[in-house]
């Protein structure tokens, strides 16, 4: 997956797996992610270990098909991830969730969200999905990416979770009809 469905013509968009580079690259960008108040489950200050822990077992996750973690990158580095969550109950096949929505603080603007966005929806697609799901912090969350890329908002839950460095913030969950 490349560039010209996408804002930034530079971007590479592919699905990750588990070698030790890769675990890496993404444990760099959630303790990144964190230090500077991304809400993505995990409280600063975020471990090495804890992040690598995270990955892996995320990965193998994807290997046994229950996800996929994309990456996005600008030559070798990568710049930021998304996680298509596919394994939902029996009731909901129909569904996908979209987490870990996270860009490198130095590359966020240039359109790498909305690339790894569009990834994730086409392939939820191509795996027969017809809606997404998603939340994110109600503080410094992501709800305009959300909102201008046509997610509905379905409602506010307040104090939901801790914010990475203290204090509660809500989530705010968003569904939108594919495929």
């Amino acid at each position: 997956m490349t560039g010209t469905d996408h804002m930034n013509p530079d971007i590479r968009i592919t699905a990750l797996n588990s070698q030790s580079h890769v675990i890496s690259a993404l444990a760099d960008l959630i303790i990144e992610t964190v230090a500077h108040g991304g809400s993505v489950s995990f409280m600063h200050p975020l471990s090495r270990d804890k992040a690598v822990v995270f990955w892996e077992g995320s990965l193998a996750a994807a290997t046994r098909g229950e996800r996929v973690v994309l990456g996005a990158y600008e030559g070798d580095e990568l710049t930021g991830t998304v996680t298509l969550l596919l394994d939902c109950p029996d009731n909901q096949p129909h569904r996908a969730e979209i987490a870990k929505m996270m860009t490198r603080v130095n590359r966020r603007g240039q359109g790498i969200a909305r690339s790894l966005l569009q990834a994730a929806e086409k392939i939820a697609v191509e795996r027969g999905k017809t809606l997404l799901t998603l939340d994110t912090a109600e503080d410094e969350g992501a709800a305009g990416l959300y909102e201008k890329m046509n997610y509905q908002k379905a409602g506010l839950i307040p104090d939901f979770a801790l914010k990475p460095h203290g204090g509660l913030t809500g989530t705010i969950l968003y569904y939108k009809r594919i495929g």
